[in-house]
Order: C-alpha cells, then sequence, then structure tokens
C-alpha cells in the first residue's frame, strides 16, 4: 500500500505528469487500485510486486512532486 502526499497539496502537477507520460510503473510492478481523498491531498495506492526494488525506482520517478509512505500489506486470507 502507497500512500503518496502531494507535495504543497497540489495534485496538478501529478495529474499533468500522468497524462503526459502515464504511470511511470515498471514491468513487474503491477497497479490494482487507487483512490483519493476528498481534500485531493493525498493518494492511496495498491501496487503489487515480488521485487520491492520496482516500488523504490518507481517513486523515485515522482519523488520531486510526491512524498511517499510505503506498507507492505497482506490480503486478511492470508493473514488467518
Amino acid at each position: 500500500m502507497i500512500v503518496a502526499h502531494f507535495k504543497n497539496e497540489d495534485p496538478l502537477p501529478v495529474y499533468s505528469r500522468f497524462r503526459d507520460q502515464g504511470r511511470l510503473a515498471l514491468e513487474g510492478l503491477i497497479y490494482v487500485s487507487s483512490w483519493v481523498d476528498e481534500k485531493m491531498h493525498r493518494c492511496y495506492q495498491l501496487m503489487e510486486t515480488d521485487n520491492p526494488t520496482l516500488i523504490e525506482q518507481w517513486i523515485a520517478n515522482w519523488n520531486d512532486i510526491v512524498d511517499f509512505e510505503v506498507y507492505g500489506v497482506v490480503t486478511f486470507k492470508e493473514a488467518t
């Protein structure tokens, strides 16, 4: 689970880059779904990979306009 905080609480640079360049995810990093908070300050993304290095590389494509928190998660079924 990735929590993306838009720098300066401004989503416009993020949406502009996404529109122009796409998600910029590397092969092996799978986008599952995302949600944006009502104030448009944060985006919660669920990404899937067997290689955590891909997340670091993906973050490098965005960290000039986004601050990230990364949490490893498993499904409820996997946890029980």
